[in-house]
């Protein structure tokens, strides 16, 4: 089966759930400039998996993916910055952690598969 859609990717799937996640965890703190950095940080993810998608050739796709790797990463960064902050409990950015590894070890399988 070939995909067809950015959307049927469950990489892309899953970086839409962390954002949405980041979004509802962070809407109502008044660091502006923590939550605006987190919050595109986390749409990036989705939206580079997106446009490496239509891209001409893998080798594009692929660089795309390593841009959504590093804006996951940016993101897990800025979560155990919050912690600190006290922006957020243990619990939930442990959660929100967890939900970033497992972005980066599908976005991983995902670009090792296309070598």
């Amino acid at each position: 089966m070939t995909i067809q859609r950015f959307e049927d990717l469950r990489v892309w799937q899953k970086a839409q759930d962390l954002a949405v996640q980041v979004y509802n965890t962070f809407n109502r703190i008044n660091d502006f400039g923590f939550r605006d950095q987190i919050t595109r940080a986390s749409i990036s993810v989705s939206n580079n998996i997106a446009e490496g998608f239509n891209r001409s050739s893998n080798a594009d796709f692929k660089r795309f993916l390593y841009f959504a790797l590093g804006s996951n990463s940016e993101v897990r960064s800025m979560l155990y910055l919050s912690r600190r902050l006290e922006y957020t409990d243990k619990d939930k950015s442990e959660k929100l952690i967890d939900c970033t590894n497992e972005v980066s070890k599908m976005l991983y399988a995902f670009i090792k598969s296309m070598k």
